[in-house]
């Protein structure tokens, strides 16, 4: 076992409680995992919502063995009040991670890290420690566990009788997509082994399963759960090909041969499919209060056979009932969630809004309509073309050439970041806050810290490992005017000046863009990754009005997809109608932008050889 290192302390948010909840859920699905874990490595503090809290109520709806302290926002690291709670932070220090699935995967690692006995613990990661990995804006899945389902079940308990007849559409899609078919990385050969199993009508699965299922508990554990586990051991009987040796022989020929569209699918075990991870974790809580509310106001729960069936198969996996009984959750039994018989199967129309997203064509035919209609690229000339840093004399952990970039990409880096430097210095003052939104590994956001001293940086970017080796160089140059918040940009929620991001991708930059606009900022933006636009939750192309009038959404997208043609190694021709698409698109969110009382120029970096991604907007309130 090693040592935990630095005391992190976690902050939590805190609004009531129920017998075995405490509101909202965000908090209880992190003390959940906690007890989970079972390990002390975090110093944990709730923070109440209003002022009007009263921490006298706060009961056991936490785990018996852990020590709570209360704390007001006010007192709080400022780096925390700039975030949505959940949060972690050093003690003292000002790195923070931020939003449900950061902290949560952060807790996850730091058990393994501190104790690596626990590796089913680090499965909760899942395949590739990819579980809730992706932020809520661009994954469905990672938005319906972490955001919508949680609201959703908060905004059912918190609703008066008469307004929560139906069950939340959100539950519902949870049960849709609990009935697909499941994907895995080695799929096909998952599915010729069930096929086989089928076949042989094999039935040594649960005697294997039983095996697996109980190697992990104590002898007391196991006889708790020989009465329940069946359940659980039958649902992986499904996958006993899970168990078969490696020196196994190959398939007979006729399940070779099958083709791939003959084989059976694999089913649900767990929420993301074969196995237990994260995503169960942080929807237990939440189905579990779900359910909970269901039986007091006597809901049947002939709508959610797969729900019921996941709910109770959870509660066997090893650990979950223990956990469970840490936060005082009593789970309930089958007999508490079947309906009666006679009560018929209601259909639910859950399809996803589908768009016609199939090009045909080339761009030419769209970008004809919007010259047509008077719209046209503009470029704005840039004000300081040959303008540079003096990077010779720059320490060499500011330069983006200590990484393992090769000497030209050093050289094209250090040009762009000329360029957004430029801007920066341009319309910052002293005392300015300055944010780097996809900061990646801080290149821009050093930068600014090293020559903008009186100002106060802060980078934002949800992948850890970039930002920790931001951070690696930042503690080597002795920076003291820099934070570093690994978070989605959802969750940052701090007031700033100015707000800057090199080669955001997709949606990404018009995620920055509203930030800057919800803060009054000024922005300065280089967009990449056009042909990642989408539509979202959130954001709907094109973006301005003068736009939409003329260009359907499909219509967009074919710019979009062609403004991602700019690589040096395509004909000039192709590049040139890169460049325009990109000019487009950009107009298009200049546009919304100035429709929210900014002025917005786009130009090109200079040298545009710097990157074949080389648009950058640079917007002002006005």
């Amino acid at each position: 076992m090693k040592s935990g290192g630095t005391e992190e302390h976690l902050y939590l948010a805190y609004s009531h409680q129920s017998e075995d909840c405490i509101f909202p859920l965000h908090t209880s699905i992190s003390l959940f995992l906690l007890s989970y874990c079972d390990r002390k490595l975090f110093k944990v503090f709730l923070v109440p919502s209003s002022d009007g809290t009263d921490d006298k109520l706060f009961g056991k709806a936490h785990p018996d063995d852990l020590e709570v302290h209360f704390m007001s926002r006010c007192q709080l690291p400022l780096v925390v009040q700039s975030c949505c709670l959940p949060a972690i932070v050093e003690e003292n220090g000002k790195f923070c991670r931020a939003g449900l699935s950061v902290v949560l995967r952060h807790i996850i690692q730091k058990t393994y890290e501190v104790d690596p006995s626990k590796k089913l613990v680090l499965e909760l990661l899942g395949f590739k420690k990819t579980c809730l990995k992706a932020c809520a804006e661009v994954s469905q899945w990672t938005r319906l566990c972490e955001i919508s389902i949680p609201q959703a079940v908060e905004s059912l308990l918190n609703a008066s009788p008469d307004q929560c007849q139906a069950i939340p559409p959100e539950v519902l899609l949870l049960e849709k997509k609990l009935g697909e078919p499941v994907r895995v990385h080695n799929d096909d050969k998952i599915r010729r082994h069930k096929l086989q199993q089928q076949k042989a009508g094999d039935k040594t699965a649960v005697p294997a399963l039983a095996k697996r299922a109980t190697k992990n508990l104590s002898p007391e554990e196991i006889k708790d759960q020989e009465p329940a586990s069946l359940e659980l051991r039958v649902a992986f009987s499904k996958l006993v090909v899970q168990e078969i040796p490696a020196t196994t022989n190959r398939e007979p020929s006729h399940i070779r041969k099958t083709k791939t569209s003959d084989l059976p699918p694999l089913e649900h075990v767990f929420a993301e499919g074969l196995y237990f991870t994260l995503a169960d974790v942080v929807l237990l809580p939440c189905i579990h209060q779900f359910l909970v509310f269901s039986k007091k106001h006597n809901k049947k729960l002939l709508d959610l056979p797969l729900i019921s069936s996941w709910y109770h198969r959870v509660q066997e996996v090893p650990g979950v009932k223990s956990a469970a009984a840490k936060c005082n959750m009593q789970f309930l039994q089958f007999p508490d969630l079947l309906s009666f018989p006679d009560e018929q199967l209601r259909d639910f129309d859950l399809e996803e809004e589908r768009e016609d997203n199939q090009f045909i064509g080339g761009p030419r035919p769209t970008m004809t309509k919007l010259m047509e209609s008077g719209i046209a690229a503009k470029f704005f000339p840039h004000p300081c073309p040959r303008w540079t840093l003096d990077w010779n004399s720059l320490p060499a952990a500011v330069s983006p050439g200590e990484g393992k970039m090769s000497i030209d990409r050093a050289l094209r880096k250090q040009q762009q970041l000329n360029n957004l430097v430029y801007m920066v210095t341009k319309l910052s003052k002293p005392g300015d806050v300055i944010v780097d939104f996809c900061s990646g590994g801080g290149h821009v956001g050093i930068i600014l810290a090293h020559t903008l001293p009186s100002c106060q940086v802060v980078l934002i970017e949800n992948k850890e490992l970039s930002l920790v080796r931001a951070k690696d160089r930042s503690d080597e140059l002795g920076l003291h005017n820099i934070w570093f918040i690994q978070a989605n940009l959802d969750y940052f929620k701090g007031t700033f000046n100015i707000g800057v991001a090199l080669h955001a991708c997709g949606v990404a930059t018009d995620m920055v863009i509203e930030h800057c606009i919800e803060a009054h900022a000024a922005f300065v933006i280089c967009p990449c990754c056009y042909g990642f636009i989408q539509n979202t939750v959130k954001f709907t192309f094109p973006r301005s009005h003068q736009f939409k009038e003329v260009l359907s959404y499909k219509e967009h997208m074919i710019l979009c997809r062609f403004a991602d043609q700019t690589a040096v190694q395509l004909p000039p021709e192709r590049r040139l109608i890169g460049k325009h698409c990109m000019g487009l698109v950009d107009l298009d969110r200049a546009w919304a932008a100035e429709g929210g009382n900014y002025s917005v120029q786009v130009m090109s970096m200079e040298p545009e050889s710097c990157s074949p991604k080389n648009n950058m907007l640079v917007g002002v309130p006005i």
